[in-house]
C-alpha cells in the first residue's frame, strides 16, 4: 500500500488517541451511570469516586478538543481515496456511520459540560475548573444528563457498526481498507 493511500500520520494518531479516550470515557461513564454517585462511592470509596468523575470530565474535554482539531485537519488534508472502490451500500453506510460518530463525539462532551454546569458541579479538566457556560438549573441538568446518557448509547451502537465494518474489511474482504487508518504497515 502506498503512503498516499493512507491517512496522514497525524490523522491516524488522532484517530487512535480519540478511540482510546472514548473507550475510557464510556467505561467510566457507564460505571457512574449504573452505580450512581452513592453506589460508586460505596463500591470504590470517596477518593476513587472523585478521581473517576474528574477523569471522565477530563477525557470528555480532551475528546471535544481533539475532535475539533481532527475536523480542522480533515478539512485541510482530506481523506485518501479507496484503492478498491466500495459498493454503493458500503459507501453510504461508511459515510453515515462516520458522520454520525463525528456529530455524537462532538455533542456528547458538550452535553456533559452543560449538564455538569447546570447541576452546579465543577467542570473539571485535570486539576482546573473550567467555566460552566450556563447557570445552575437542576431540571435542565437532569434533561441534559439524560441526553448525555442516550448519546453514549448511540456512540456504543455506532462503534459496533464501525468496528464491525473494519473487521469485515480486514478479516473477510482483505481489501486493504484497514491499512488506511492503521499505525502499522
Amino acid at each position: 500500500m502506498l503512503e498516499t493511500d493512507r491517512y496522514a500520520l497525524v490523522q491516524r494518531l488522532l484517530h487512535w488517541l480519540i478511540a482510546f479516550l472514548v473507550l475510557g470515557a464510556l467505561g467510566v461513564g457507564m460505571t457512574l451511570g449504573f452505580l450512581g454517585f452513592e453506589g460508586t462511592q460505596a463500591t470504590f470509596g470517596k477518593m476513587m469516586t472523585n478521581a473517576l468523575y474528574t477523569g471522565h470530565k477530563t477525557f470528555g474535554v480532551l475528546i471535544l478538543a481533539l475532535m475539533l482539531l481532527r475536523l480542522g485537519i480533515r478539512s485541510i488534508l482530506g481523506a485518501p481515496p479507496y484503492r478498491s472502490p466500495l459498493s454503493g451500500f458500503e459507501r453510504v453506510a461508511s459515510r453515515a456511520v462516520h458522520s454520525l460518530l463525528y456529530v455524537a463525539l462532538l455533542l456528547m462532551p458538550v452535553l456533559g459540560w452543560l449538564a455538569t454546569a447546570a447541576g452546579g458541579y465543577p467542570v473539571q479538566f485535570f486539576a482546573w475548573n473550567l467555566p460552566g457556560l450556563i447557570s445552575k438549573d437542576q431540571a435542565l441538568s437532569e434533561v441534559l444528563f439524560s441526553l448525555h446518557g442516550m448519546v453514549g448509547w448511540v456512540i456504543v451502537g455506532l462503534l459496533v457498526l464501525h468496528i464491525g465494518g473494519a473487521m469485515q474489511h480486514w478479516l473477510i474482504k482483505r481489501d486493504g481498507v484497514m491499512q488506511r487508518m492503521s499505525l502499522f504497515r
